[in-house]
């Protein structure tokens, strides 16, 4: 049985004309998408690691803050543009220029990380932990988490059965809420700030600022999530009624304004950080971090406060999440229908939430190493296709001597009991010596820097001659 998309007041709402050759959206229908798409990647990581951040460069957060901004904003606007440019319907049509083998395998690979095997589990247990835990004894944890996680995906789910009413349910309510309550604290902290902002920075901050700070935003992961999330945006602007260069349009304004929008929220955590530092010792992470600033503004208040802040943030990561990988997978395997999909990874969510997160991170963020290089890879031929004709050639090339290193960083990120084993340990410093970059868990930058531009060149001087393979051979898919 097929859904279909109902009218609701944002669809009753065309673009209002042309200006200067560009089609003019009304206000409110693109604040309302941009606010979507800020809700769906914005969660309690993207909260916690500029604070942190913040205390950690110290009298350096300016140089800091950049390397941040540019790793943590402008690499997944990327990721946004690439699928507005390459007019993907997601990430198996972002990737097969490489093959149709590897887009199934990325995406499967991408979606099972970020989804119910990593991302989505910890979404809860977040929430669980700034919400919820603060106010339970040690023996009633068990029992409230698996409550907590199960009102928590219950709600995720019901609200995701309609994927076309994301645009409504994140973007008009849940994100306006987190973030009118994030204004809140900023308007408290710097109308009363603990402090100014020449504090000694940590060792990794005293000199390479930049570089360290780019290594923090980083390690958000919000390129590879956002290209997951692609087939989300898009089928949500795609409800509204908008197509073709209409849909390109909405989607690439909408994405550069919730990125703007995430800049400055980065600006002001960072700062919110450096300034605790009068008060407060270096905190283990920022999560403490920003707890102890809320708290010491608002007191026990701060400690709910802070928790339905989290919460909201986290809940609409959760909601993109869910969706994404629903409509990916269905997309897929057409034959298993798109409510089937959702139900799987909500259920496997709340399994992965109960059943040890800790075990699942360990080994979740190795394959984390591993995705991001081939992820912004893919960002850089989508974004740079029409050079080469989207020629499989330039793409399998760049692709290839992008995997090679991101396999070294992902096994640098595995537990010891791999790293030190016999075979892996001697490779592993072979890499760490001789590859530009690789200490920093960036080998992979040279390798595919010098692949992408020897195979566009072999491509030029073949006269074209190489294979090329179109983006936009499969059908958008119905949500059933």
């Amino acid at each position: 049985m097929q859904e279909r998309v109902s009218a609701t007041p944002l669809q009753d709402a065309p673009p209002t004309g042309k200006k200067k050759g560009r089609t003019k959206f009304p206000t409110g229908q693109l604040l309302t998408v941009s606010s979507m798409i800020f809700g769906m990647f914005f969660g309690a990581g993207n909260l916690i690691f500029p604070v942190h951040l913040g205390q950690m460069a110290g009298g350096n957060w300016s140089m800091a803050g950049l390397g941040f901004i540019i790793s943590g904003g402008l690499l997944p606007l990327l990721a946004i543009l690439a699928v507005v440019v390459t007019k993907s319907d997601g990430i198996y049509d972002l990737a097969k220029p490489v093959g149709y083998w590897y887009a199934g395998f990325f995406l499967v690979v991408v979606h099972l990380t970020i989804g119910p095997f990593f991302g989505t589990p910890r979404t809860a247990a977040t929430a669980f932990e700034m919400a919820a835990k603060p106010f339970l004894k040690p023996s009633q944890y068990t029992l409230g988490m698996f409550l907590f996680t199960a009102v928590f995906f219950l709600a995720v789910y019901f609200l995701t059965t309609h994927p076309q009413k994301l645009v409504k349910y994140i973007g008009k309510y849940l994100n306006n809420f987190f973030l009118a309550l994030l204004v809140i604290i900023f308007v408290i902290a710097f109308v009363n700030p603990m402090g100014g902002f020449n504090h000694t920075a940590t060792a990794a901050y005293q000199s390479g600022s930049l570089v360290s700070g780019f290594l923090e935003g980083y390690n958000t992961i919000d390129a590879v999530a956002l290209l997951a999330l692609s087939v989300t945006f898009v089928h949500s602007v795609r409800s509204l009624g908008y197509k073709g260069k209409d849909l390109t349009s909405l989607s690439a304004r909408a994405g550069t304004l919730a990125l703007s929008v995430e800049v400055v929220v980065y600006f002001f955590l960072i700062l919110l950080g450096t300034m605790s530092l009068a008060k407060f010792k270096l905190s283990a992470n920022g999560g403490t971090a920003l707890t102890q600033i809320v708290t010491s503004y608002l007191g026990n208040v701060g400690t709910v406060f802070l928790g339905v802040l989290v919460t909201l943030g986290v809940f609409t990561t959760a909601m993109g999440l869910v969706v994404s990988f629903a409509q990916d997978f269905h997309k897929l395997f057409p034959k298993v229908a798109y409510l089937t999909w959702l139900r799987i990874t909500t259920l496997g969510s709340f399994m992965v939430a109960n059943a040890g997160l800790d075990n699942i991170i360990q080994w979740s963020i190795p394959v984390l190493m591993l995705l991001y290089p081939l992820s912004l890879a893919l960002i850089l031929l989508s974004l740079t296709q029409k050079y080469f004709n989207k020629s499989s050639f330039v793409y399998q090339v760049t692709m290839l001597f992008t995997a090679v290193p991101a396999v070294f960083d992902m096994l640098r990120s595995c537990p010891e009991v791999i790293t030190k084993s016999f075979l892996v340990e001697p490779l592993l410093n072979f890499y760490n010596t001789y590859v530009p970059f690789a200490n920093l868990g960036l080998g992979w930058m040279l390798p595919t820097l010098l692949a992408y531009v020897v195979s566009v060149a072999i491509y030029k001087l073949k006269g074209a001659k190489t294979p090329s393979l179109s983006v936009n051979e499969v059908a958008p898919v119905n949500e059933d």
